[in-house]
């Protein structure tokens, strides 16, 4: 019978009991939730590709007013020379004029460049859509913790005002008051009119009527996170209610919040647009993609180039904030996905 000696085993072994099976238990006890979180989002390379179209057109929105100001990007200067008049004012040459100091060509029947009003469009989309889902994640998280905290009375009343709102037709309610609603912020509260205006109603209205489902979704996740132990100490320790909703359970909704946010965005750049083609919002000269897009349908057949850009430039935003919505969605809760 063969006899082998502990340090015989130890000498096969340098890394000591355990050997190289702990590391990795090691490395993985050392991680934080949220950098495993990372890890699995950083192995999706749909997601990553998407998280750099998205870092790429927040650079480009950012960039474009100070491009402006240097002359790098020249959105409202008309260049007639390089239009044909016997055309109806489509540009001259292939592919809507495209050349060197114009990539993108310029715009049939003004002349202006169509690469500089993308790029200083993304700035104002960008502008509206973010303040408008602020807007609403803030009033629906506020309303969703104190309904699913509170419970009861203010929760009944919390649920019918999420359906009166959700009950109204939006589409009608934006056209017909657009109009009054100008008006009255421009006379009466002072605001700046033209572009200022129509980009605040916008605003408004998007997170006025958007905030309802943020509500419901909030609500659920109070509902368990208020029968946690740390909460019910809270409680016994006599802590506020301010405290306690915003100390104690708001930091354990950033990731369906971080979520939400991300899949929100691309719903408003696209209402932005949609509600250009509706005559509401932002009007030309001032570039948005919405008013781009909705210039460009008039030359959709003599220009298809001037329809496909900005057609293109919402599409790929859109998909690609969608697209990182759910990496992120699936990095943080990977048992949803199962």
């Amino acid at each position: 019978m063969t006899t082998v000696s502990v340090g015989a085993l130890e000498s096969h072994n340098p890394e000591g009991p355990g050997g190289d099976h702990d590391a990795p238990l090691e490395k993985i006890a050392g991680r934080s939730p949220m950098q495993l979180a990372m890890a699995r989002f950083r192995k999706d390379r749909l997601s990553m590709g998407a998280f750099v179209i998205v870092a790429i057109y927040l650079l480009a929105a950012v960039s474009a007013p100070f491009l402006v100001k240097l002359g790098v990007l020249d959105p409202l200067s008309l260049h007639q020379n390089l239009l044909d008049t016997n055309a109806g004012g489509i540009p001259i040459g292939r592919l809507s004029g495209m050349s060197w100091q114009h990539p993108l060509g310029v715009e049939p029947g003004l002349g202006r460049d169509v690469l500089s009003r993308l790029w200083l469009g993304c700035t104002l989309s960008l502008a509206i859509a973010l303040s408008a889902t602020i807007i609403t994640v803030t009033i629906g998280t506020t309303l969703g913790i104190i309904s699913g905290f509170a419970g009861g009375v203010v929760d009944g009343i919390v649920g019918r005002l999420i359906d009166l709102v959700l009950s109204f037709p939006l589409t009608l309610m934006l056209l017909a008051l657009s109009g009054v609603a100008v008006a009255f912020m421009t006379d009466t509260l002072h605001v700046p009119g033209g572009d200022t205006a129509n980009g605040l109603y916008v605003i408004l209205v998007l997170a006025l009527f958007g905030w309802p489902p943020i509500a419901r979704l909030m609500r659920g996740q109070v509902l368990s996170i208020r029968e946690r132990e740390f909460v019910d100490a809270a409680v016994l320790m006599g802590a506020s209610k301010t405290r306690i909703y915003f100390k104690e359970i708001l930091p354990n909704l950033w990731a369906p919040l971080l979520v939400y946010f991300t899949l929100t965005m691309p719903a408003y750049i696209s209402a932005e647009a949609a509600l250009a083609y509706l005559t509401v919002g932002i009007k030309p000269p001032t570039p948005t993609l919405g008013n781009v897009l909705t210039d460009s349908i008039n030359y959709s057949t003599a220009d298809p180039l001037f329809f496909f850009a900005p057609a293109a430039a919402i599409a790929i935003i859109v998909v690609a904030f969608n697209l990182l919505g759910d990496g992120l969605r699936d990095a943080l809760d990977p048992k949803g996905a199962r």
